[in-house]
C-alpha cells in the first residue's frame, strides 16, 4: 500500500509525525518491554500465521498462474453472475479465502487482476467478500483455544461466511468510472508461469504480513494505558479494532459470553487495523481505494454481528 505525500496535508503530516514520535518515545523509555513485545509479535507470526498462510499463498499463486483456472471455474459462472455479478473465478477465490484466511483472499484478487483475468471493477467487488478469516483461526484459535467452546467457533465461522456473502450482495452493483475501469495492469505482470517468481512473491508477501503484525503488537502496548481507562468490554473491543488476535483473546475473558461472542464477530470480520493494512498491502497494485475497502470491512462486520445475534437465539453457552 502506497501513501503519496502530495495527498497528505500539513495537519495530517504533523499528526502522523507526532504519533510516530510517541511510539519512539515509549520504546526509548522502556526498551526491554518493547523488545519483548516485538518478539511476541514475531512469535505470533512465526507460529500461527506463517505455517498456515504461507502454503496457501504459494499454492493459490501457482493455481492463479495456470491457464486451467478458467476451465475449472466455468461451472460456477451462473452462481457468480447472479449473486455477485463477477466472473466465475471469483467463486474459487471466495472458497480459497474462506479456507485459508487473511490475507490470502486479497492476495488472490490482486494476482488475478495483475494477470488480466479480472478487471479492476471485478477486483473491487471481489474484495468485499474475499477478504475473510479462516476456520483454523475462527474455530480452532478463537472458539476452541480462547472460548474453550467449539460451538462458539462454529457460530462465529458461520456468521463470518454469511456476512461475507451478504456483503458481496451489497457491492454487486458497484461501478467504476470508464477511465478507471479501462486501466490495465502492467505488461510485465502478464507473464507466463515462473516458479521462482512465485516463491519470491509469496515470501515477500508473508514477510510484509509479519512486519505489520509485529508493529501492531507494539502499537497496542503503547496505547494500553489509554485502553485501561475504559471498561473491560470497551477496552477488549478497542484492542480488537487495532489487532484481531489480541482483541479476541481479551474478549474471550469477559464474563458476559454472549456479548463477547457478538463483539468478537465484529472484530473478526473487520479484521483489525493490522489485518486491514495487510490486505491493502496485497491489493496495492490494484489501486484499491482505502476508504472503499475500510467501508467494505465495516459493513461485513455489521452483517456478521446481525447473523451472530440470530444464531445466538438457537445456541446456549
Amino acid at each position: 500500500m502506497k501513501f503519496h505525500a502530495k495527498k497528505i496535508n500539513n495537519f495530517q503530516k504533523v499528526a502522523l509525525s507526532g504519533l510516530v514520535l510517541f511510539f519512539l518515545a515509549n520504546m526509548l523509555i522502556s526498551p526491554a518491554k518493547y523488545i519483548q513485545c516485538s518478539l511476541d509479535g514475531i512469535s505470533a507470526w512465526a507460529f500461527n500465521v506463517l505455517p498456515s498462510v504461507l502454503p496457501f499463498m504459494f499454492f493459490t499463486k501457482v493455481l492463479s498462474s495456470l491457464d486451467t483456472m478458467s476451465a475449472l471455474t466455468r461451472p460456477f459462472s451462473p452462481l457468480s453472475k447472479k449473486i455477485f455479478k463477477t466472473p466465475p473465478i471469483s467463486v474459487y477465490a471466495f472458497f480459497m479465502a474462506i479456507l485459508s484466511g487473511y490475507p490470502v483472499g486479497s492476495k488472490m484478487v490482486s494476482d488475478l487482476f495483475l494477470q488480466g483475468k479480472i478487471t479492476k471493477e471485478d477486483a473491487f467487488k471481489m474484495s468485499s467478500f474475499c477478504s475473510t478469516s479462516g476456520p483454523m483461526f475462527i474455530v480452532g484459535a478463537v472458539g476452541i483455544g480462547m472460548f474453550k467452546s467449539a460451538t462458539v467457533g462454529y457460530v462465529l465461522f458461520i456468521s463470518h461466511v454469511l456476512g461475507a456473502i451478504l456483503n458481496g450482495l451489497v457491492y454487486r452493483n458497484f461501478k467504476l468510472k470508464e477511465s478507471a475501469q479501462n486501466s490495465q495492469p502492467l505488461e510485465e505482470d502478464k507473464k507466463s508461469f515462473d516458479l521462482s517468481e512465485i516463491v519470491l512473491n509469496s515470501t515477500n508477501s508473508i514477510l510484509a504480513v509479519g512486519c505489520i503484525i509485529t508493529i501492531f503488537f507494539i502499537v497496542i502496548e503503547c496505547f494500553s494505558p489509554l485502553f485501561s481507562l475504559f471498561g473491560s468490554e470497551t477496552s477488549a473491543f478497542l484492542q480488537g479494532i487495532v489487532e484481531i488476535t489480541k482483541g479476541c483473546l481479551s474478549l474471550s475473558q469477559l464474563p458476559n459470553v454472549k456479548l463477547a461472542v457478538i463483539l468478537c464477530s465484529f472484530v473478526i470480520s473487520f479484521g483489525g487495523i493490522s489485518t486491514v493494512l495487510q490486505s491493502l498491502t496485497m491489493l496495492s497494485r490494484t489501486k484499491m481505494p482505502v476508504k472503499l475497502f475500510i467501508t467494505q470491512k465495516v459493513t461485513h462486520a455489521i452483517f456478521s454481528c446481525l447473523v451472530t445475534l440470530c444464531l445466538l437465539v438457537f445456541f446456549k453457552f
